[in-house]
């Protein structure tokens, strides 16, 4: 029995972007394997459907990651590839595992000697980053911020303060609905020499990234809407 693999496969990160991802290997890979774990079994199914690659859904097994997300069921995800059948393990939007669920699936199959295989994709974070100007020889994520007010404006400059100390690049991300008022939140609280890019609705139609010194956000008047959006900034 040849050794089964946990394919970990990068999903679109925009509307309509699926041509852009569509690579041969993660087409060979969908229409060889009849196994995944998603987070949402019904936004992978739409995805999969989405590429056209004649693959009939009803035949494929889902293991839906976002409702199990316990210990215990990890290894019985994984009992597929335990026989040979390979795997893959897509999040609702770019890399799994990556500011995404499924470090844990890739951690078991780790431990269960299971071969796993990234595969290329989108990555919000790094595109963000790519396109800012700023440090890419030195960064850190911080996933999401604090919500309340005053823990968020004392974790900015304890950021600020170590970015400007370390020329570290600092990225986090906001939910789309909130992306504004954190941008005012930014410019407000931010040192009027710290570079700040705005990276939102990457790889869609909509694709906008800024790089600007605080003391010009304050005086711009862009204005995201309700879009996915990295925030990227050095001091």
């Amino acid at each position: 029995m040849s050794q089964a693999k946990l394919f970990l496969i990068p999903t679109a990160i925009a509307a309509d972007s699926q041509d852009k991802i569509l690579t041969p290997q993660l087409a060979e890979v969908l229409k060889s394997t009849r196994y995944f774990i998603a987070e949402h079994a019904r936004e992978a199914r739409r995805f999969i459907s989405s590429l056209k690659l004649g693959i009939t859904i009803e035949e494929l097994t889902f293991f839906e990651l976002d409702k199990h997300r316990e210990p215990a069921n990890y290894r019985k995800f994984l009992e597929p590839a335990l026989k040979g059948h390979d795997i893959g393990l897509l999040s609702d939007a770019g890399c799994p595992g990556v500011a995404d669920p499924g470090a844990e699936i890739v951690s078991a199959a780790h431990d269960l000697n299971i071969q796993v295989v990234p595969l290329v994709g989108p990555s919000s974070i790094l595109l963000g980053l790519m396109a800012s100007g700023l440090s890419g020889q030195n960064f850190r994520f911080n996933g999401y911020l604090p919500i309340e007010i005053k823990e968020l404006k004392t974790r900015l400059r304890e950021l600020e303060n170590h970015s400007r100390k370390h020329n570290e690049t600092q990225i986090f991300i906001e939910t789309p609905y909130r992306s504004d008022k954190m941008l005012r939140i930014l410019s407000d609280n931010l040192s009027s020499t710290t570079r700040l890019t705005v990276a939102s609705g990457l790889n869609g139609k909509s694709e906008k990234i800024m790089t600007l010194s605080i003391d010009k956000w304050r005086k711009n008047k862009l204005v995201i809407g309700k879009v996915a959006t990295v925030f990227l900034f050095l001091g």
